[in-house]
């Protein structure tokens, strides 16, 4: 019995001291995801990878990369990169755009963040879900109209937008449907 009475304050101590350094590491450790909780509406889709909400705020999906709808520099690229002409690209670029605005037009979203929240260009970083639960970035690879592109730190579902990505191409999905113009 006067055992289990020292031991049971040490006990108790031994927990408190664990839980105290429990929370000190998950102070100084910044959290893999943070998830918005409040909705957004979005006011306009600018292609396939980027959206403008309703409070003004431009958000790129992460870990996707759709081909461009407008003639701009990041389009001599990945004409370079590809090996698919411009018009060609253009006319890609203008599906998925297409697409997305199909998906997300006058929707509310919910955005979820990865480590970094912005790009060198300002846009907010997110994965963003529809109210119905509908991941958007997964939802758009998976249909075929984006490539893949994991650009560390933002690696949170890198492996599967790959794997998406080959079973739209491998069943020849959107942009890979050589019947689409």
């Amino acid at each position: 019995m006067r055992a289990a009475v020292i031991l049971i304050p040490v006990l108790i101590a031994v927990l408190v001291a664990g839980q105290w350094m429990a929370s000190k590491h998950r102070a100084t450790v910044a959290p893999r995801v943070q998830t918005g909780g409040e909705l957004h509406h979005v006011v306009y889709v600018y292609d396939g990878d980027t959206i403008k909400l309703d409070n003004g705020e431009r958000v790129r999906l992460i870990g996707i990369d759709a081909p461009e709808a407008h003639d701009n520099e990041k389009l001599t690229r990945d004409v370079a990169h590809r090996h698919i002409d411009r018009r060609t690209q253009l006319g890609m670029g203008r599906q998925a755009a297409k697409y997305a605005r199909s998906l997300l037009r006058d929707q509310n979203v919910r955005l979820e963040f990865d480590v970094e929240r912005r790009d060198r260009y300002q846009r907010l970083l997110a994965y963003v879900y529809l109210t119905d639960g509908t991941f958007v970035n997964e939802q758009i690879i998976r249909e075929g109209y984006a490539y893949p592109l994991t650009i560390p730190p933002n690696v949170r579902y890198a492996h599967k937008f790959k794997q998406w990505f080959d079973e739209a191409r491998e069943q020849k999905r959107g942009l890979f449907n050589p019947s689409i113009p």
